[in-house]
């Protein structure tokens, strides 16, 4: 769709604005958050290389945000303090079960936010979406240097989203979708250090969306007897891009079905982390309120295909087949 060379580099942007919030953060975080955001730099270069055209394999990728996370870990001495399961929480004060627990959760939110950045404006707004939700939850705890901090972010997002938004002057790239993700999974990692009453449920939800694409992939490529790290092209922003063009618009016209996806899909990625500003201290009502997510989530996913197959192209031709939606 692109018939001009793009700028993959958004995430040089988005990393420079991280340093700046350094500069601007309280002084009561300001040390803390310096060495942060040196870890945060081992991610943000392995994704800029990819960027810049070296190729760097998924798993290496992966590794790199684990090794981010363990240098978070060590110079900050603090994991991921609680996942919200009686009887599991208290050991999660042993390094043994909070350090793997902590790299799973915060590897997982950065590859997430890398999966879903394949139309414009999606993985940006996901993100602007996760920080506010942070931003409100910590208000509502008085976790003010939190709010300065995630508000901070958003706006950093808000900037490069009016760029890749709706016909993608830039993109994230690599280095932006995985500097996002794990930012704001340590993000959500400090308001549980400091705020014992909120849930890590809601926290989850303000991230859902990525987690959630990241989960089907897993599964869909398993069923598939695929590797799971193994790229394919039916995310859930793909299918939608793909149906408007063939369904609604025509084929050729992925100019404008590439940023009508994300608004097709934005209230479906608002809506967890808007719910999880209602029940941030309610650890029981935010965990059903993901178990639901995830039922809308995979069950309209699965019968997406079984209603798209009935339903005749713009063109007149044949129903829609499943290779169709393999097709780019």
């Amino acid at each position: 769709m692109h018939e001009t060379p793009t700028p993959r580099l958004g995430g040089v942007a988005i990393f420079s604005a991280v340093i700046l919030s350094g500069a601007l953060a309280p002084a009561a975080v300001s040390d803390p958050y310096r060495d942060f955001i040196l870890a945060t730099a081992i991610l943000f270069l392995v994704g800029l290389l990819e960027d810049l055209g070296v190729s760097i394999s998924p798993r290496k990728r992966l590794l790199a945000c684990a090794a981010a996370s363990l240098a978070a870990i060590w110079l900050l001495g603090v994991w991921l303090p609680r996942l919200g399961i009686p009887g599991v929480d208290t050991y999660m004060d042993l390094w043994l079960v909070g350090v793997p627990m902590t790299l799973l959760v915060t590897t997982g939110v950065a590859n997430g936010f890398n999966l879903i950045d394949g139309v414009n404006g999606l993985a940006s707004l996901a993100a602007m979406a996760a920080a506010v939700a942070l931003a409100v939850i910590s208000h509502g705890i008085g976790y003010e240097i939190m709010v300065s901090l995630a508000l901070m972010l958003a706006a950093a997002i808000f900037g490069l989203f009016l760029l890749n938004f709706p016909f993608g002057l830039i993109f994230l790239g690599d280095a932006g979708a995985y500097t996002l993700g794990f930012v704001l999974s340590w993000f959500g990692i400090s308001v549980l250090l400091n705020a014992p009453e909120v849930s890590p449920w809601a926290i989850l939800l303000t991230v859902f969306w990525p987690l959630a694409d990241t989960l089907l992939a897993i599964v869909r490529r398993k069923q598939r007897q695929k590797d799971s790290l193994a790229p394919d092209r039916l995310h859930v922003h793909q299918l939608v891009m793909r149906t408007l063009e063939i369904h609604v618009l025509g084929r050729g016209n992925r100019r404008l079905a590439n940023p009508l996806s994300t608004v097709v899909l934005a209230p479906f990625v608002l809506a967890p982390p808007m719910v999880a500003v209602f029940v941030w201290d309610q650890n029981a009502l935010a965990f059903w309120s993901v178990i639901a997510f995830l039922i809308l989530f995979f069950g309209s996913y699965a019968v997406a295909f079984r209603v798209l197959r009935r339903i005749p192209r713009k063109n007149g031709k044949r129903p829609l087949q499943a290779r169709d939606l393999l097709k780019s």
